[in-house]
């Protein structure tokens, strides 16, 4: 989203001379002093469980929306001590209402932790917007509120919680959802964790059926000219699983809640990001030495996905902890508010023609090269669909020190709802863990599912703005789990509700933590 720095030419000079800023079109940043002690300060810190929605609604006439009270940010991520964050909310019927906002991780157990409390306001009924070119639903409500970053909040991802008075007499509370932002910083860390808001953006059906997935005719469309814009809330999730108290937190609590609270509570090093801001400046990647990509992260951009290609060569280890991953191009464009990158579409397909079952108006996207598993090491393939097994394949593999798997051995249910297979030609990748995929148990759906490991910067020289400064091969390593549902074998967070689908996750697996180590200690080497 649009960001502060082009209203005070100044402050972003002067926080360029401090090294704590992006600059913008450079695709370089000058990062800020590390500080890997952050995040265990910062979760020994009280935590609440009242960050939980206890009262939702959804209106039956659209299944999605929360109109009794709803709301939106004007950034999808903003910088802490620099950006401000407006906060549009609207209450059907008017009703007073306040803004609690948390910062999410592990806290003791608790989950997230209260920052600030805003409010009460004087709630009102704003309009629907209308529908624009491409089906874009693109708001332009009065704010509520606006608030700039406090340069103490640790970067992570923050729920504001929205709660409007009684609207029936005899009640003795309002209704709730949540309004959902990053908070970013510009410090070196071990690890970047990137929030897959894109897809979280393009599967929100808000106000209806307005989400990348129709074109007026179709609920279920794949093709081109339908457009999304940032503009809107986040209705109730639409696919997998009924989670009305998850309802304006976008796909945050069903794949990425569960990663990032195991992560925390180990007090590992980690930053926060957006998909916009890997989108924005993908230079600043190389101030990590891991980048980790969580649960469902269709959609990229080509310059999120050149960016990341060259921080690799550049010596950035990634962890693909996703499925589905890179499967959709899209290009963005300006909003009504001016926002360049307010809205985005779908434009093609990052794999080959034939490469997995065509969804209505797939075969209207081109599919050029670059393909997706020349980044992951395999990739959205054949029904794309469906849940597996994972089988080691591999168990003399570093991935497996400590977990005592042998060849063939299984954690159920941990592939799905969506996986990637076809893996890529690139020198010295191994398939850890392979198997057949399935539609229900039992029922095998022709897919192959590969989870994958190769050296990202064997043999390659230095990258132009690395973090290691020396030319030279570099050590770093691309892991892919193939699978959406990693986090489900981390953690189950206070109100995680675990999907099943095709298969069934089975929770927390020592295994699976094991692996996951193993991975974030190789990228620290």
């Amino acid at each position: 989203m649009r960001s502060n720095f082009s209203a005070d030419r100044r402050r972003f000079i002067k926080l360029l001379g401090t090294g704590a800023a992006c600059a913008a079109g450079a695709g370089v940043v000058t990062a800020a002093e590390a500080d890997p002690g952050r995040i265990a300060r910062e979760n020994a810190r009280t935590g609440t469980l009242d960050w939980m929605l206890t009262r939702t609604h959804v209106d039956p006439k659209t299944k999605y929306r929360s109109p009794s009270i709803e709301g939106y940010c004007s950034h999808a991520s903003a910088l802490a001590g620099c950006d401000s964050v407006r906060f549009y909310v609207s209450t059907n019927p008017p009703s007073r209402f306040t803004l609690d906002i948390y910062r999410m991780g592990y806290y003791g157990g608790k989950g997230g932790r209260h920052v600030m409390n805003l409010g009460p306001f004087d709630g009102i009924t704003q309009p629907d917007p209308p529908i624009g070119d491409k089906r874009v639903r693109d708001c332009q409500w009065q704010p509520c509120a606006e608030i700039r970053i406090p340069t103490e909040w640790v970067s992570g991802v923050y729920l504001g919680k929205l709660t409007a008075e009684a609207f029936e007499t005899g009640t003795s509370g309002g209704w709730q959802s949540y309004v959902i932002f990053i908070v970013r910083d510009c410090r070196r860390a071990d690890y970047i964790f990137q929030c897959s808001d894109n897809t979280w953006q393009a599967y929100n059906r808000w106000p209806s059926q307005f989400a990348l997935y129709d074109d007026g005719k179709s609920v279920w469309y794949w093709g081109p000219d339908v457009a999304v814009s940032r503009n809107r809330p986040y209705g109730k999730y639409c696919q997998i699983l009924d989670a009305p108290l998850s309802t304006g937190s976008g796909e945050w609590f069903l794949w990425e809640f569960p990663f990032a609270y195991w992560l925390e509570s180990l007090g590992r090093d980690v930053t926060y990001v957006s998909n916009l801001d890997t989108h924005a400046c993908p230079g600043s990647l190389l101030r990590a030495k891991g980048f980790l990509s969580l649960g469902h992260d269709e959609y990229y951009s080509p310059q999120m996905y050149k960016g990341l290609k060259d921080a690799i060569k550049a010596g950035l280890s990634v962890g693909f902890f996703s499925g589905n991953t890179c499967c959709g191009r899209i290009r963005y464009s300006q909003d009504s508010s001016g926002n360049k990158n307010g809205v985005f579409e779908r434009v093609g397909v990052w794999g080959p023609k034939g490469g997995m079952k065509l969804i209505t108006g797939m075969e209207r996207l081109a599919h050029d090269p670059p393909y997706a598993n020349e980044l992951i090491g395999s990739h959205s393939t054949g029904p794309v669909t469906g849940g597996a097994d994972w089988i080691c394949t591999a168990p003399e593999h570093w991935l497996y020190n400590g977990t005592g798997m042998k060849h063939g051995d299984t954690i159920p249910g941990l592939i799905g709802w969506e996986w990637h297979g076809d893996t890529a030609k690139i020198p010295g990748i191994e398939v850890v863990a392979t198997g057949p995929t399935q539609s229900a148990p039992g029922k095998l759906n022709g897919g192959q599912y590969a989870a994958t490991v190769y050296p990202g910067g064997a043999g390659s020289g230095g990258g132009g703005g690395g973090r290691t400064g020396s030319e030279g091969p570099k050590n770093n390593i691309v892991f892919n789990a193939a699978t959406c549902w990693w986090a489900d074998g981390l953690s189950a967070p206070p109100g995680y509700v675990r999907p099943s689908v095709y298969t069934s996750p089975r929770g927390p697996d020592e295994r699976v933590q094991r692996m996951t180590l193993n991975v974030l200690e190789r990228m620290l080497t």
